[in-house]
């Protein structure tokens, strides 16, 4: 069985998302998503279940994705789960850049281990968790870039009062 990890911070979860984890289930036997911790971010809008859940929900009728989170090295995760391959979404060269440096450092460690990258489409590009929030906390409509199922939980969590 082909396994993948798909890592992510998901604070929230967009339609980029969406779309990377649905093509890396078409190329494995098995997605496992995961929310990750990232040392570079730290005031998250979601807690790690709220995030859990709403990836859950998403992919609940995908019988070849699992959901869940770690707290540490991702090429020990990948190993403790059998997994053969990273799956990291790009959306622009400065993403290549730090996701290239991170696949060097993670087959370093596990050499068993392979990075798939996969080109987001070219309506995503722009898209990022950071749009998400600046767009949803000041009022603006964000119908065309989060899940509709996940929607007004994000709304919920975002939104500020003006």
């Amino acid at each position: 069985m082909r396994i993948c990890i798909c890592p992510g911070s998901f604070d929230p979860v967009t339609v980029g998302h969406m779309d990377i984890i649905n093509r890396a289930a078409k190329m494995f036997d098995k997605v496992i998503v995961t929310v990750m911790r990232n040392p570079n971010k730290s005031n998250f809008a979601f807690t790690t279940e709220q995030r859990v859940e709403f990836l859950k929900r998403l992919t609940d009728s995908m019988d070849n994705i699992e959901v869940e989170s770690y707290d540490g090295l991702l090429v020990d995760f990948a190993r403790q789960k059998g997994a053969v391959a990273i799956v990291k979404g790009l959306r622009a060269v400065s993403d290549f850049e730090y996701e290239f440096q991170q696949a060097l450092v993670n087959k370093k460690l596990n050499e068993e281990i392979e990075t798939v990258f996969i080109i987001t489409d070219s309506e995503n590009m722009f898209l990022s968790s950071s749009v998400v929030k600046q767009v949803c906390e000041y009022g603006g409509d964000i119908t065309s870039l989060v899940p509709e199922a996940i929607r007004e939980d994000i709304v919920k969590g975002l939104r500020k009062e003006v």
